[in-house]
């Protein structure tokens, strides 16, 4: 990647700084987009330090002109961008009926349509070239869903089937342009502490977690190699889904009981919390949140299990597991 121009969108903390410090590291120029400065500023000190250069762009990706803007930006200062990675997103942690017609239309706006806003403007540049590749973050939410986070989940589908369509239209024109899906399992990221939550308890991620550099090492891989559809990093992002494809109703059945418990915390939630869904806490009065949530202790550092979504082998093993998987579900539903 050295020489290389990389756009991450959601650069200022979690998985987006820890995939901008990781193309630094490669010797990469990374613009770093999101809304706030304090951690922008601190993605491209670390950028820097790794040995890449870091462009800083403060920008809510929502906004399909500014993020055109910021396009232009950073061929003018960096040259041609020859990867773009959609990581950006915001969420709300409650039952539907607790969630406001505005808070979703955010929460979709952020993570689906701002996906759409980075595509659309990368491939503006990258389709008259004949080069360049798209990474898409997307979650394993965005196949087997949860309860609590119905608009993350709808979000996290949409970019499933909306990547698809724009992969067929790219192969129809038989462009070399590539865009590829990196569908991640649960991360220890800042999420958790300003993510707008009406829970009772603390939200937490749904364990196994691993930690961001994780998702950042197969995100650098995926640009490396963008002709796979899709990569699956962990076993229980992989297990999970297929488990849902073999045994819908047994998993959400699953799910609807241990689902609630198992995305919050002992703790109980403060009454009234800071959050992102409007407002970057990060911003010029904020602070930096860092790449890390407060789950370290938990978390692991690499996962040997990064499955690419056509790889026969690896699919078996995968499939392997989901029936195993789907057999403990089917045993646990008996019992209740």
């Amino acid at each position: 990647m050295a020489g290389r121009t990389v756009v991450v969108t959601g650069a200022s903390a979690g998985v987006g700084r820890a995939v901008a410090r990781a193309f630094g590291e490669q010797g990469a120029s990374v613009a770093l987009l999101a809304r706030g400065r304090r951690g922008l500023d601190a993605a491209a000190a670390e950028v820097e330090e790794a040995g890449g250069r870091a462009l800083v762009i403060p920008v809510d990706m929502a906004l399909a002109t500014r993020v055109e803007e910021a396009a232009e930006r950073v061929e003018k200062v960096l040259g041609p961008i020859d990867v773009w990675v959609n990581s950006a997103f915001t969420s709300v942690f409650a039952r539907f009926p607790d969630v406001t017609a505005d808070e979703y239309a955010r929460v979709t706006t952020v993570t689906y349509l701002g996906c759409v806003n980075g595509t659309r403007t990368a491939l503006r540049r990258m389709r008259p070239r004949g080069s360049g590749v798209v990474v898409q973050v997307g979650s394993a939410l965005g196949e087997a869903s949860v309860p609590l986070q119905a608009a993350y989940c709808g979000a996290k589908h949409a970019i499933n089937g909306f990547t698809a369509a724009v992969r067929m239209e790219l192969r129809h024109e038989r462009s070399d342009v590539a865009v590829t899906v990196v569908q991640l399992p649960a991360l220890n990221t800042p999420q958790f502490s300003w993510a707008l939550s009406r829970l009772p308890r603390r939200p937490r991620p749904v364990a196994p977690v691993y930690q961001p550099e994780v998702a950042a090492r197969a995100v650098v891989y995926a640009a490396r190699h963008p002709r796979r559809a899709e990569y699956r990093v962990g076993a229980s992002t992989a297990g999970t889904v297929l488990a849902h494809r073999l045994a819908p109703a047994l998993l959400d059945r699953y799910l609807a009981r241990t689902g609630y418990d198992a995305q919050q915390t002992d703790e109980r939630a403060r009454a009234v919390a800071p959050h992102n869904l409007w407002e970057p806490l990060d911003g010029p009065r904020g602070r930096d949140y860092g790449t890390h949530g407060s789950f370290d202790q938990e978390a692991a550092d690499r996962s040997p299990y990064t499955v690419a979504a056509r790889h026969r082998l690896l699919l078996s093993a995968a499939a392997g597991a989901a029936l195993v998987t789907a057999r403990a579900l089917r045993t646990r539903a008996a019992r209740t």
